[in-house]
């Protein structure tokens, strides 16, 4: 099995993470479309992971006025439980690591209560209550 995480730099790319995760957001967890894209999409640095040449996961970060946000992780649910999410994770915090505009400033995301334990072994520390984001329950999580 071979597991490649991508930085997207093209359009195709592109329309596989968007495919992804309307299935995975959409339509599995049913995040209203209205609030899965937005106007962050073309700002973001967005990420493709593909198991055997398949696309199977995304993610995406941007800078905000917070800090460094990493955010829409998705994994197809066939693909889980294989490496997929630590590396996607490990390839988003390497490209902001790389990225001269992303020193000094915070690393957050807001990490779904099944994820947690992930964001958890790279270093993410959960702040503040739990909340509801999209009728999901969230983290803050902060890169201590």
């Amino acid at each position: 099995m071979s597991l490649k995480v991508e930085k997207i730099t093209r359009d195709d790319q592109l329309k596989s993470a968007f495919w992804i995760r309307e299935q995975v957001f959409v339509i599995e967890q049913e995040v209203d479309p209205k609030e899965e894209y937005d106007e962050f999409e073309s700002i973001s640095k967005h990420f493709l992971a593909c198991l055997d040449d398949k696309p199977v996961g995304t993610a995406r970060w941007r800078i905000t006025s917070n800090g460094v946000k990493l955010e829409r992780f998705a994994v197809m649910k066939d693909a889980r439980g294989k490496g997929v999410g630590q590396a996607l994770v490990a390839a988003v915090l390497s490209d902001i690591k790389e990225n001269p505009d992303t020193q000094g400033r915070k690393k957050y995301l807001h990490a779904q209560l099944t994820a947690v334990p992930l964001y958890s072994k790279f270093g993410f520390e959960k702040e503040g209550d739990m909340f509801e984001e999209c009728n999901i329950l969230h983290y803050k999580m902060q890169l201590a």
